[in-house]
Parts: structure tokens; sequence; C-alpha cells
């Protein structure tokens, strides 16, 4: 895993997942500051229905020379659902992706998953295509060895999956329902092992991109009935398993070093607090996002503050918060990677429609305003415009030369009840694909 002072990975295709960390790691400049904030980012990232279920997992503040001991405590959001208190440390030792035993009793059971079917039958299975499910009700006190697989099992496993992400044999949601039961189940496995090292960072890093790409798909996705419970699911295993690379994050970190990817990282938890009606992803004693966001500000590292990727998520905050459209467009534009892209698209509509409502309110009646100038700074097509205008209940008009244009002073702008369809952002239509 590389290590870097303040390095920002930028906007690369969200199609490759291995382009996001690397194996080694890179040692830099000590920084004073870094022993006194390990522990409260900790403190501002456990999920608030466990906040007090495992007071232990709490990294020491001030002291990055304990981090042994850490390692040896560290417990993440799969641990508490695998009943993990007391049990015994295992070691793996099943060589593939799924238990022997578990895949025969799932032939029995007809039990696999479309992309585990031996020529696509139910009944039949093979060591490359089965992949383990995630057990809630799993014990690791009486988990035996073989049916554990070990880290390189685990990372062949996860490449596996997320290999799957861009099939197109099959809708989105179905793609996403396996993906999503099966990275569980991996995270289960790292605990139970107490696998905590920086390859265990590399994978959580990997598993939280596949969840952000789903943040994004799934708004898109308007075919299935279900398809709101699926993306709160989705957001609910989000948060777990940011949560839980924070916390990797803080227990492996030696004085002077930031993880090359950790910035970016952590300011998906700013972008995913934007909107004040937004939960926090974890609120122990906060009383609203703002005050959770300022207490958690306070103890992230200074050079993650000082790093590209956190000053666009604060810039970002900030022109949302204020209601500046033109430097939210503009910024994001500029500045976004596609991960920041993938947590903000459901926000970038509602900006829209909320300039729409500035502009009509505040223009003069007599000058409409023209489309064409309106959609750069929408940072949209003119033709999606008038669409966007229309399902917010304005109407559009042309004058003697053609030009679209928008009359002003109209009473009937209302956001659509069914929700913003989706629009391509212009100068990012690579992160649309």
């Amino acid at each position: 895993m590389e290590r870097s002072h303040q390095n920002r990975k930028g906007r690369g295709n969200h199609s490759s997942f291995s382009s996001s960390s690397q194996s080694t790691r890179i040692r830099n400049t000590k920084v004073s500051n870094f022993n006194e904030s390990s522990s409260a980012t900790n403190y501002a990232t456990n999920n608030r229905s466990n906040a007090h279920d495992d007071p232990q997992w709490k990294p020491r503040r001030g002291n990055t020379s304990s981090s042994n001991t850490q390692k040896e405590k560290i417990k993440t959001e799969e641990d508490k659902e695998a009943d993990s208190s007391d049990f015994p440390r295992l070691i793996g030792t099943c060589p593939f992706m799924c238990p022997e035993s578990e895949s025969s009793q799932r032939e029995r059971l007809q039990d696999l998953a479309v992309f585990e079917r031996l020529h696509g039958n139910p009944r039949k299975t093979s060591p490359a295509l089965a992949v383990k499910k995630f057990c809630r009700t799993i014990s690791a006190k009486h988990m035996q060895a073989s049916d554990v697989r070990p880290l390189p099992v685990l990372e062949d496993t996860l490449a596996y999956l997320l290999n799957l992400l861009d099939s197109t044999d099959h809708p989105f949601e179905v793609v996403h329902d396996f993906i999503f039961d099966r990275t569980r189940s991996i995270r289960q496995d790292l605990s139970m092992q107490n696998i905590v090292d920086d390859k265990s960072i590399y994978m959580y890093e990997k598993m939280v991109k596949f969840h952000v790409i789903s943040h994004l798909k799934l708004q898109r996705c308007r075919s299935s009935s279900n398809i709101s419970s699926v993306h709160y699911l989705n957001m609910e295993q989000l948060t777990k398993a940011l949560t839980s690379l924070y916390n990797l994050y803080d227990a492996n970190r030696d004085s002077g070093t930031v993880y090359r990817n950790e910035a970016e990282f952590r300011s998906l938890y700013v972008l995913l607090h934007l909107d004040s009606n937004t939960q926090p992803m974890v609120d122990l004693y906060f009383i609203s996002v703002g005050e959770s966001l300022s207490l958690w500000f306070r103890f992230v590292l200074h050079p993650i503050i000082q790093s590209k990727e956190m000053c666009f998520a604060r810039s970002v905050l900030r022109f949302y918060q204020m209601g500046n459209y033109m430097r939210f467009f503009s910024t994001i534009s500029a500045e976004a990677s596609y991960l920041q892209y993938c947590i903000l698209e459901p926000y970038i509509n509602k900006v829209r429609a909320l300039s729409l409502s500035y502009i009509n309110n505040a223009g003069y009646k007599l000058h409409p305003y023209p489309l064409v100038h309106l959609s750069k700074l929408l940072k949209m097509k003119e033709s999606d415009l008038e669409v966007l205008c229309n399902a917010c209940g304005l109407e559009t008009c042309a004058d003697d030369m053609g030009n679209k244009l928008l009359p002003t002073k109209q009473t009937t702008f209302c956001c659509p009840k069914e929700g913003f369809q989706s629009y391509n952002f212009t100068g990012l239509e690579q992160f649309e694909s």
C-alpha cells in the first residue's frame, strides 16, 4: 500500500479498480501533529447504532506508537455482526472462493446465484464460480478454519467479483445484489481472522469504491419497484465499510505518513453530508450535521485537510450551503474525481432546480433568459435544460431567430414529484458511461 504526504489521485476512469491503490508503501517527511488526531477521527466515524457497543475500539489519543496494540484490538462493523467479541484468532485454510461444504449444501438446496451456475444449471456449480455467502448469524467461536478463506484467496475473490461489475448480461440490480452480498462475506472473513494490515486497507478501498459506484448507478435504475430499498441498503453498507476503512487507516498509521488514497476517501465523508436533511453517518452525541462535520474536521490530520481532495470537498460544501450554483458547478467540472462525482450526482439536479427557481424569481419579466447561456452555467445540454425546465413546471419559448428562452416570473415552478431524470454533466462525459 502506497502512502504519500499529499497525493492527488485525479479523475481516473471508474472502470479500473486497480488504479486507486498499489501494494508498496511510500514514506514521507514526518508531520509533528499527526499523533493527536488519529483517535478522534475514529470517534467521529463510529456508526450511530453501534456507538456504545464496543468502547475498546478507540485508538488511544496521542499515541501512534501503540498501533500494534490497536491492530490486536481492532473491531470493524463486520465484527459486531459476526458475534466476534471473545473468539480465538482464526487462520483460514479454505483454498476456494466458497467452502466445499457450503457449495455442496447450496447445490442440494438450489441456492445458487445466476453467476454461480455451471452452464446455467441451478443444481450445479464449480470452485471457479461459487462464492461464499454472507451469514448474519455466524459465530466465529464455532467456525472451522476450513470454512474461512485466507488473505490470498480473499484478494482473488474480490478481484473476481469486481470484474463482474461491468457485466452487461444482467441488469445492474442483479449484478449489484450478488457483489453486495459476497463482499460482505469477504469483510466478515477479514474480521474473523483479524486481518488489519495494508493489504486489508487496499481491499476495503476497493469495496468502498464498489458501493460508491453503485450509489450512482442505482440512482439511475428506475425499472425495479424496490430500487429505493436497494439504494438504502447500499448506503448502509457504504457507511459501514467507510467507517471500517477509516479505523484501519488510524490503526495502521505510522508517524509522518498518510495513505496514498486516504485524502480522497476521507473527502467522501464530507460529500455524503452536503444536505442538512441528510442523517449523519456517525453522530454519537451530535445535534446536527453541521456540528458533526465541525467536530469531525477538528480531528482530521492537517496534511489531509490541506489536500486537493479535501479542499475540493470543503469548497463544494460551502457553495452548496450558500446556494452559489455557478461556483458549485464550475468547481465540480474542474476538480471532481469519479468517486466524488458519484456521491455528488444526486445533488447536482437539486442545485440545477434551485438555480432555475432563483432565475425565475429574480429575472426581469420583459427579458427572458437565453437557455444557451443558462445551459453553460448549469453544465448541461440545452435540450436537457429545456426538459428540466418543463419538469419543474416552467414553460420555454423561442425568439424570432429560433433561440430558446426561459420567461421569468412564472408562478408554476415546482420540483418533480417523481424525482429528476439523469442528465449529462458537460465536461465530465467520461463519468457518464
